[in-house]
């Protein structure tokens, strides 16, 4: 599989890809410097959209506006000005710690969790109900990552980075309750840390490795299908898009690389693409 650069964006920690499907682009962010991306592949125009303050997910909403996760909580944004308004504030009482990845259920539920900049176990897993209610559903957490449901919608794919692990739930899709966590794959040390996670229409899982220079495809029992090099040492989340959903899009970061490894990797914070022969599921909308 061959990745070729969709944007040559330089992001610092790009991250967070999901395809808009009703407008036929691709959202991500740029965690530290606050900018949700809204990418056109069809011209090549990228809008960005300034928080003022670190972003780490954005996710489209059945009303036609962007729910984000920042460092102080979630947001709903204005696709058009990037005005945002403030739904609910989490882990502010923890210091250093701020959102990271997530994702939405079939239900229209927004699940995104938190970590410490500051390497502490003080991240939590939570969930943004349509009602507007935030559950926090796993504590303990240290760097809260990829997360995705199984195409039968009986199991959760979940990522703590530090645990090197992807672990599974039983996933009650009526009530969005999980139960049973078990270690599903474990990732040698030496082959990178797991970080966003995506399940395609076979119900397989696309895996980027942090330092790891390669995104991994997994069946459902755990076993590795196929593992793919990748251009850039960090890459951080796929996610499909197109018209059929059959092109692969990968964030990467630049901002571990310094001197000679930055010199050696121009184009690292660039969106990569590349079609990897199956196909993604449409994404899920917040249903608030």
């Amino acid at each position: 599989m061959e990745f070729t650069i969709a944007l040559d964006v330089k992001a610092e920690l790009g991250e967070g890809p999901i395809w808009d499907a009703a407008r036929h682009r691709l959202l991500f962010v740029d965690i530290m410097r606050g900018h949700v991306h809204d990418f056109d592949p069809a011209t090549g125009d990228d809008r960005v959209l300034d928080v003022h303050e670190p972003v780490s997910v954005v996710v489209p909403s059945t009303r036609g506006d962007y729910i984000i996760g920042t460092q102080s909580g979630f947001y709903r944004m204005d696709p058009a000005d990037g005005k945002t308004t403030r739904i609910a504030l989490v882990d502010t009482n923890i210091a250093g710690n701020r959102m990271n990845d997530g994702y939405v259920d079939s239900h229209g539920r927004f699940w995104a969790g938190t970590m410490s900049m500051m390497g502490r176990v003080h991240g939590s897993l939570y969930r943004l109900d349509p009602d507007l209610r935030v559950s926090r559903m796993i504590s303990g957490v240290a760097v809260s990552n990829g997360i995705d449901w199984s195409p039968d919608d009986r199991l959760m794919y979940y990522v703590d980075t530090h645990t090197g692990r992807i672990d599974v739930f039983d996933f009650d899709a009526k009530t969005g309750s999980i139960a049973n966590r078990r270690p599903l794959v474990n990732v040698p040390h030496s082959a990178g840390h797991p970080d966003g996670m995506i399940v395609d229409a076979e119900g397989f899982l696309w895996l980027a490795l942090w330092a790891g220079s390669a995104i991994h495809r997994y069946a459902p029992d755990g076993r590795l299908d196929r593992a793919y090099p990748t251009p850039m040492s960090h890459p951080t989340k796929c996610a499909f898009g197109g018209p059929d959903l059959s092109d692969l899009y990968v964030t990467s970061a630049s901002i571990e690389l310094k001197g000679d490894a930055r010199a050696a990797q121009p184009h690292a914070g660039s969106l990569f693409r590349a079609k990897p022969g199956v196909k993604g599921r449409p994404a899920h909308r917040f249903a608030g």
